[in-house]
């Protein structure tokens, strides 16, 4: 899409945060992106609370997917939810899957396909995480992914055991 003299690319962003009252990290977090020039927040997710992959004894994370429009390539856009993790306090030390105060995944930027040092894309686990299935579903069901099956198909095939609506598994309260 072509607007105001800039091509705009749709791309999908894995929201999540387990310490901190990770429910208002997640929505601070969306409001950055929605602040952030050349990228437009057009769908946001349910959020959902869900079992941590990694380390034994972490809170559950708090998961959402941000459907966005931007002027940005990829990698541009890795580096701007890289500033806004840092800008939220996100500490990188080089532990995987450990507890965090947010987490910003570019998981699918259509028709992108790479690997480089730092991005690859389609991001390498999305199709096995109900984590990101499930909340992607909410905001495109229909999108065909790289292997050509929709989102939708793919949250309806996974275990999504461990992965409840934020709002019902905690009664309302962040």
């Amino acid at each position: 899409m072509v607007a105001g003299g800039f091509t705009w690319t749709s791309a999908y962003v894995g929201v999540g945060a387990n310490l901190e009252a990770p429910a208002e990290k997640v929505d601070e977090a969306i409001a950055q992106l929605e602040a952030l020039d050349g990228v437009r927040v057009f769908a946001t997710s349910a959020k959902y609370r869900t079992t941590p992959v990694g380390p034994e004894g972490q809170p559950d994370y708090c998961n959402a997917v941000v459907a966005v429009v931007t002027t940005l390539d990829a990698s541009g856009l890795l580096a701007t939810l890289q500033s806004v993790e840092q800008t939220m306090g996100r500490v990188r030390d080089g532990t995987r899957w450990g507890p965090r105060v947010i987490d910003l995944d570019l998981l699918h930027v259509p028709g992108v396909a790479m690997q480089t040092d730092v991005l690859t894309l389609p991001h390498p686990r999305i199709l096995e995480r109900a984590f990101v299935l499930i909340p992607w579903a909410d905001v495109a069901a229909q999108l065909v992914l790289h292997d050509g099956r929709t989102v939708a198909w793919h949250a309806a095939s996974i275990d999504g055991t461990g992965v409840d609506d934020w709002r019902v598994a905690t009664d309302g309260n962040t």
